[in-house]
């Protein structure tokens, strides 16, 4: 059994090792992305003053500040947690696929569970600035989001995210494919988009995923 941590890989070694086929089109991502959702007035003032500070400071953050600064407030906001499901930070995850052990941290999840994850169904990777960090965001999240399906039995498709300063990519993998959103910029009108897809994710996973079969 090889051992492998999710920030070794690259998309082109993920698919290699593990017969992987990234797609160009996915109507689950159409539909997450065209989801009917309503922001209300509140959410909206604090969607503009999370993204106000920002703009002013996000380019020079580091990991952390961007972390507690701007993308848990955003999650928090979208009203995921409450008795069966919960938004966790910084989770060690491992599992089997395949001939590896894959294993790292977690930098957010949404899972099944309220006090401790237990089954992930949607995993977030920050892009980490740090000289040493191997890999690339996109594979970070999409190695993570292999443990989840395992985790799953294969039957779920799970759904992520990676962040790169400003910018965000949504991800769902189901099966053996995957699709990586277009890019969607927090600093300008799209901050209104990621959040509707991040509020979208409490329905999708109770509604869709949980409580479908």
């Amino acid at each position: 059994m090889k051992t492998a941590t999710f920030k070794e890989w690259t998309l082109t070694t993920l698919d290699k090792a593990f017969g992987l086929r990234q797609i160009w089109a996915c109507p689950l991502m159409d539909k997450w992305a065209n989801r009917e959702i309503e922001i209300d007035d509140f959410e909206k003032k604090t969607l503009l003053n999370l993204q106000k500070s920002l703009i002013r400071g996000g380019r020079a953050w580091n990991e952390v500040e961007l972390e507690n600064k701007f993308i848990s407030p955003v999650i928090m906001t979208a009203d995921i947690d409450d008795e069966q499901i919960g938004y966790f930070l910084e989770r060690s995850l491992s599992g089997i696929v395949g001939d590896y052990e894959l294993s790292g941290i977690v930098d957010g999840m949404i899972a099944t569970g309220f006090r401790e994850p237990d089954i992930p169904l949607f995993c977030l990777q920050e892009y980490k600035r740090s000289v040493d960090n191997q890999g690339s965001p996109d594979a970070q999240a999409l190695a993570a989001m292999l443990v989840a399906r395992e985790k799953n039995n294969n039957q779920k498709p799970i759904y992520g995210v990676f962040v790169v300063g400003l910018v965000w990519h949504f991800i769902i993998l189901n099966g053996h494919e995957y699709f990586i959103s277009k890019t969607y910029h927090a600093d300008d009108e799209e901050i209104f988009v990621i959040f509707k897809m991040l509020k979208a994710l409490k329905p999708i996973i109770k509604n869709e995923l949980i409580n479908s079969c």
